[in-house]
């Protein structure tokens, strides 16, 4: 293998040895593990971030299994803190290097099947580690046109690399690979924000004013929601709460996954009117749509099977021969976004339900079997990344002046795409799950209004867990700074938890936390906002410094805590609770 250096050596070690690795050459890597000799990668350092290429300077073709941009030893204990983003938006993992901890519901690995080396622990797009107190190492690519860029860490050595899916590179052709950045510095918050500016240049943020505020019907009625809950709790919402404008039906309406302008019996067979009152309400209609995926009993794949991935022999591929095969009437299929037919499909799809449904949002959902990992493709020479953007770029242009949230999606081949993103698993009434919703929603904060809007997913006020838990939950959902959709049936709701729900209004500004996610702060119309959480089943003290003497309020109650200077303390706060103060400055 022949590498050749763009950047002087001294800038390439620089940048290569900050991030904790030796220096070592970029190698290509063919599909039977070989280094491949006539494959040349370039790397060029300016500052931060790297750029790279592939070059095939032989006179055949070579299909590669993955580029190998940085190899070679690293100088992390194995207790160093770390952080790994997943493919999939369910997939997250903590901890530390030797006790890594699964934080997203579901793992990449394990629940998706997507191939990792069994020695490493492997995080996807983005890796921050933190040798020490105050110290803070940020590893990310910036991009994702085309390939899926990975860490994998083992006990001594670390590998950055780029799957190139088994492609085939001609002779003389030559590949642009994803940008490459590595941060260091003591403020773990502002390394994020860094890191957002550099993404933004690659993928400029599709854009809506503000974080949507909103009802969802799955929380409180999932797949056999009827109209007339809806209807019931619209009337509620125009009473109430105004502010929840876009009243999203999710999931149930449709007969079968992928007949998506179809109606099943819940709605007596037209959605479509439930739809046109909402809009005659005053407010938005949105809906649930996982546009990737159908069933074999769906009259889209009966008509159309040409249009999904394939496998081996040509047939349309059964997902769960090679990944999770779906939560409801599975095995799902895998629309070939490759496609031309298939791209037209989307965009008639949602100008369909745009122009004529009236829907000015869309939840969609099932996005990772866009980016399905193991079939074949149409367009032979594109990879899985660019299958699901192209699909996506194709649903964009459909939905015309609509709001996009991505969910169940491919984290970084989905920036540019969508307006919003859901940053967590689902909610539940049960400790556990708000616990383990609040660690995913926070670990991403920094990507809302940088990236998308966040979705945390709905907050949910009623159930039988103790007050307690539902101030922590509504705490974590708050401090997000993103989307706000309630989850209950509204009609239950009582004065005191309606007031609650009307001031855990979205501010669009995420607060930034310490390395444990106790004490956070978030600026607002010139006053602080300061969050208190305690995650431990036991009661704890917690403080936080006030930045210049002022008045302390409980932001939920609005309770006159008095004025106080230096160090605030809650003696014995309560277990699994959060708290929320304000301090006029």
């Amino acid at each position: 293998m022949i590498t050749r250096r763009t950047a002087s050596a001294s800038l390439l070690a620089a940048g290569a040895s900050a991030a904790g690795f030796a220096d070592g050459p970029a190698r290509a890597v063919a599909m039977d593990g070989s280094a491949s000799e006539q494959c040349r990668v370039s790397r060029s350092w300016r500052g931060n971030v790297c750029t790279s290429a592939v070059t095939n300077a032989g006179k055949s073709a070579v299909r590669l299994r993955e580029i190998i941009l940085f190899e070679g030893p690293h100088s992390y204990s194995p207790q160093t803190r770390f952080y790994g983003e997943g493919f999939t938006m369910l997939s997250q993992t903590g901890g530390t290097l030797d006790q890594p901890q699964q934080i997203g519901g579901y793992l990449d690995r394990k629940h998706y099947r997507i191939p990792e080396p069994a020695d490493a622990v492997t995080a996807y797009s983005v890796a921050w580690l933190s040798p020490a107190a105050g110290q803070h190492d940020l590893m990310a690519f910036t991009s994702s046109r085309r390939f899926v860029g990975r860490f994998h860490f083992r006990p001594s050595t670390v590998q950055v690399t780029l799957d190139c899916e088994g492609l085939e590179l001609r002779p003389g052709e030559t590949w642009r690979l994803e940008e490459f950045t590595k941060l260091a510095g003591g403020d773990r918050a502002r390394l994020f924000e860094q890191l957002g500016d550099l993404i933004a240049k690659n993928h400029p943020r599709l854009k809506w004013p503000a974080p949507p505020e909103g009802w969802c019907s799955w929380y409180c009625f999932g797949p056999r929601v009827t109209a007339q809950q809806v209807r019931d709790n619209l009337e509620w919402i125009s009473k109430n709460a105004q502010n929840l404008r876009y009243v999203q039906i999710d999931d149930g309406y449709q007969p079968a996954m992928g007949d998506w302008l179809e109606t099943g019996t819940a709605f007596g067979g037209d959605v479509r009117a439930v739809l046109k009152e909402i809009k005659q309400r005053g407010f938005e209609p949105a809906i649930w749509v996982a546009p990737f995926i159908a069933e074999e009993k769906s009259k889209l794949f009966q008509q159309h099977p040409e249009w999904f991935m394939k496998d081996d022999a040509g047939a349309p591929l059964a997902s769960n021969k090679v990944t999770f095969g779906g939560w409801r009437r599975g095995p799902w299929y895998a629309l070939d976004a490759t496609q031309p037919a298939v791209q037209a499909h989307f965009r008639s799809l949602f100008r369909t339900m745009n122009q004529e449904w009236g829907c000015t949002y869309f939840k969609l959902d099932a996005n990772f079997w866009g980016a399905m990992h193991g079939g074949r493709l149409a367009d032979g020479r594109a990879t899985r990344v660019e299958a699901y953007r192209r699909g996506m770029q194709a649903i964009v242009e459909g939905a015309g002046r609509s709001f996009i949230l991505g969910c169940n999606h491919p984290m970084w081949p989905s920036l540019g795409l969508i307006h919003g993103s859901r940053s967590s698993g689902d909610i539940s009434r049960r400790w556990s799950t708000v616990k383990k919703v609040a660690g995913e929603n926070l670990h991403r904060a920094w990507q809302n209004g940088r990236l998308w809007w966040n979705d945390p997913d709905a907050l949910v006020l009623l159930g039988t867990l103790p007050e307690n838990e539902f101030q922590f939950h509504a705490a974590t959902t708050f401090a997000t700074g993103g989307m706000l959709l309630s989850g209950d049936d509204l009609t239950k709701m009582s004065a005191e938890r309606t007031a609650l729900l009307l001031k855990l209004r979205p501010t669009g500004t995420a607060a930034a936390f310490d390395a444990e996610f106790r004490v956070g702060r978030m600026k607002r119309q010139g006053r602080e906002i300061v969050f208190l959480l305690n995650w431990s089943d036991e009661a704890q003290d917690l403080s936080f410094e006030l930045a210049r003497p002022g008045r302390v309020t409980d932001f939920v109650t609005g309770a006159d805590l008095g004025r106080h200077t230096g160090r605030y303390q809650v003696t014995a706060m309560s277990r699994r609770s959060g708290r929320v103060f304000e301090i006029g400055l």
